[in-house]
């Protein structure tokens, strides 16, 4: 038989990448969505079935954070976390075989506005604000009920890049409509990953079987906003490149429906123990990063 991976909120960028993958490199994959195709999150029955032998159970449930904090987004994207990690506990807690590994999406988010130093996993400071608290209840909800046969794993995911979703689209298009320059002063750090590496990492701790606990998934180089809008803009040439003043991107993030927090807070997250335990990055700098995208983008 072959090894069962289920994917929970497994339908968007980085899970529908992961469905092909796993499913490429011979695995069953099991979505979990409330898409008609996929288990549903109200079948308990169907839960128990998916989870019962899983291999791998990766949770990327969560209504997106690209959207007005208003009251009821608030409330959708704190409950989608953790309403869909409790959900997934309950029925892990009646499965005869439970899933061997569980891997729970978190953000580096969790970490305070940094420009001063880098946050890894044994020094980082916790922030604070709504997106914090957000990323502290998520996984106080993963890791507090403990199941002897499963080895938990929390992922502090950085801003994820890839060809075919996720921040690239917006930023590309920026770029070529000649808003490409720094968004505010340009010194807040950019923390990112490639979604090839996010894939290899969940590979890697799932073959290093000794690790758990919470890991920081982001390139070992991360870059200041500044940097970021160069290197896009050193591959797709614009002539012209406008920076974004603090107080346009209120305006703007007004009428798209979003929050200046996406851009402005200074994220500088190392992966520590990731490196200490012997991971290697296929992407660790952004040029690598991007020219990977692009070029498979032309």
């Amino acid at each position: 038989m072959k090894p069962k991976i289920v994917l929970a909120g497994g339908t968007g960028f980085i899970g529908s990448f992961f469905q092909k993958k796993f499913a490429d490199a011979g695995y069953e994959v099991v979505i979990i969505s409330r898409e008609a195709n996929h288990v549903s999150w109200k079948d308990d029955a169907s839960l128990l079935n998916a989870l019962e032998g899983a291999a791998v159970l990766v949770n990327l449930a969560g209504k997106s954070v690209n959207c007005r904090y208003t009251a009821k987004n608030k409330k959708a994207i704190l409950d989608s976390r953790v309403d869909t990690t409790r959900k997934l506990q309950q029925i892990a807690d009646q499965c005869k075989r439970p899933p061997q590994l569980w891997i729970n999406s978190s953000t580096a988010t969790i970490y305070r506005h940094a420009e001063d130093r880098a946050m890894d996993e044994a020094t980082g400071e916790v922030g604070s604000g709504f997106s914090v608290a957000v990323a502290q209840a998520w996984e106080k909800a993963f890791f507090e009920n403990e199941y002897p046969g499963t080895r938990k794993i929390a992922l502090r995911i950085a801003i994820v890049l890839g060809k075919t979703g996720g921040v690239m689209k917006p930023f590309t298009k920026l770029v070529r409509f000649g808003l490409g320059g720094k968004q505010g002063n340009g010194k807040q750090m950019f923390s990112w990953i490639h979604i090839e590496d996010l894939y290899q990492i969940v590979l890697f701790l799932m073959n290093n079987k000794t690790l758990k606990g919470i890991y920081n998934c982001s390139a070992p180089s991360p870059v200041t906003n500044q940097m970021f809008m160069g290197a896009i803009r050193k591959i797709l040439r614009p002539l012209l490149y406008l920076p974004s003043p603090i107080i346009l991107l209120k305006a703007g993030a007004i009428l798209i429906g979003t929050e200046t927090e996406l851009l402005l807070k200074s994220r500088w997250v190392l992966p520590g123990k990731l490196l200490d335990a012997g991971y290697r990055f296929r992407y660790p700098n952004i040029n690598a990063a991007l020219n990977e995208i692009y070029q498979k983008q032309s």
